[in-house]
C-alpha cells in the first residue's frame, strides 16, 4: 500500500503586549535568539542578514537531518509573515502569522501551522500529540515574547 500522509492544521491566537511594529521585527531567526530560550539557527540566505521574503535558514532538530525553514510571505507593511519548513522525511509545516493592532496599544496575533506527515510515525504523532504539543507551544511562545517585550530580558525556560 502507498504511503499517504495525513495533514492537520490548528490556530492559536496571541495577545502581545506590544504594537505590531514593536512585536513584527521579533519573529525574525536572527531576533528569536533574543527572546526565545533554547532557538538556534544557521542562516543559509538572507540578502539584508535578517528575515525577507526568500529568506532561508535551517533550525537543529531531534532526528538526523536538521528543518529548512524558506520564508514565502514577509509583508511589513501589513504585518504578514509566512514560512514553510521541511523536516526532510518528517513533515512540511506551512506557518502563517498576521498580527493587528488593538486601539489600546497591543497586538493579536494569529498563528496558524498546517502540518503535513512525510511518514507513518509522523502521521501517529499528529493524530495522538500534535494538539497537546502545539497548544504548549503557543502558549510558551506567547509566554516568552511577552516577558521580552516587557523586561528586554529572555525568559529561561
Amino acid at each position: 500500500m502507498e504511503f499517504q500522509g495525513i495533514q492537520v492544521s490548528r490556530t492559536y491566537q496571541q495577545l502581545n503586549l506590544a504594537a505590531p511594529e514593536a512585536v513584527f521585527p521579533l519573529l525574525c531567526p536572527v531576533r528569536e535568539k533574543d527572546w526565545l530560550d533554547g532557538w538556534d539557527y544557521t542562516m543559509i540566505h538572507s540578502v539584508s542578514g535578517l528575515i525577507e521574503e526568500g529568506c532561508i535558514f535551517s533550525t537543529p532538530h531531534h532526528g538526523q537531518q536538521d528543518t529548512i525553514w524558506y520564508v514565502t510571505v514577509y509583508d511589513k507593511i501589513n504585518f504578514k509573515i509566512e514560512f514553510v519548513r521541511v523536516t526532510p522525511e518528517e513533515e512540511v509545516v506551512r506557518i502563517n502569522i498576521r498580527l493587528n493592532g488593538r486601539e489600546d496599544g497591543t497586538t493579536t496575533s494569529r498563528i496558524s501551522y498546517e502540518y503535513t506527515a512525510l511518514n507513518e510515525q509522523k502521521n501517529k504523532w499528529l493524530k495522538t500529540k500534535f494538539e497537546d504539543r502545539f497548544r504548549e507551544s503557543m502558549i510558551w511562545w506567547e509566554k516568552a515574547i511577552n516577558h521580552y517585550l516587557r523586561t528586554g530580558e529572555m525568559l529561561k525556560k
